[in-house]
């Protein structure tokens, strides 16, 4: 069986991720954006409704992961705001103009999510120079990079996958994820010996994660 954290764009999708046996859920809105700020409310009703762990994304907008001052200000007060909520964690991500891991930003919203983990995101698929982003993210003192191994999708960066799990030597986690389905999770697992793994769970055209999906995830 795997560890699977789904990413949940709406409520209905937390919940049918939680009653299928997800481990974690990423909260978010955005879907066609790849992921922005759910709403307070939203995220509120989530952790109302189910009890294992909740990490939200503070993204203020879909595009490019350098921030204005103004937008950095917002993604601050939006994770203040929902700690207040007992959410588990939190995952952003923010390089500067020249594509590298922002040290100083990222290091500013670690030390505000304290006590709660936080993962960094796909920004690091962006990111120049893949062993020396592992470092920089381990040094602003995240707990998991969510990463398809800089590249479009897991399939094509499993290698990428397979050295970052060897290169990080469970100082953070590696978590799976970018076009992960239940069809490929077993021969992902297999060859590059992550232990975490992340999947919207959608299977159709829609927003909603699919239980049979979810199940078929937890179970490969």
């Amino acid at each position: 069986m795997s560890k699977v954290e789904i990413a949940c764009f709406n409520p209905e999708s937390a919940i049918i991720a939680f009653e299928n046996g997800a481990n974690r859920i990423e909260l978010c809105d955005g879907l066609s954006e790849g992921g922005t700020t759910p709403g307070f409310e939203t995220a509120k009703l989530v952790r109302e409704k189910i009890n294992i762990p909740i990490f939200v994304m503070i993204r203020p907008r879909g595009g490019d992961f350098t921030y204005s001052d103004a937008e950095f200000a917002q993604m601050k007060s939006e994770l203040v705001k929902l700690k207040s909520l007992n959410v588990d964690g939190f995952v952003f991500g923010i390089l500067d103009e020249n594509d590298n891991v922002n040290i100083e930003q990222n290091k500013e919203l670690v030390e505000l999510a304290k006590p709660y983990p936080c993962t960094f995101h796909r920004a690091f698929d962006r990111a120049k120079d893949l062993e020396n982003s592992l470092e920089k993210v381990i040094d602003c003192g995240f707990k998991t990079i969510l990463t398809s191994g800089q590249k479009p999708n897991v399939s094509e960066g499993k290698e990428n996958l397979k050295k970052l799990v060897e290169l990080s030597n469970g100082r953070i986690e590696i978590l799976v994820g970018g076009g992960l389905r239940s069809t490929n999770i077993e021969e992902l697992r297999e060859f590059t010996k992550a232990g975490y793994f992340h999947s919207s769970a959608i299977t159709d055209d829609g927003a909603f994660a699919n239980a049979d999906e979810v199940v078929a995830l937890k179970n490969r």
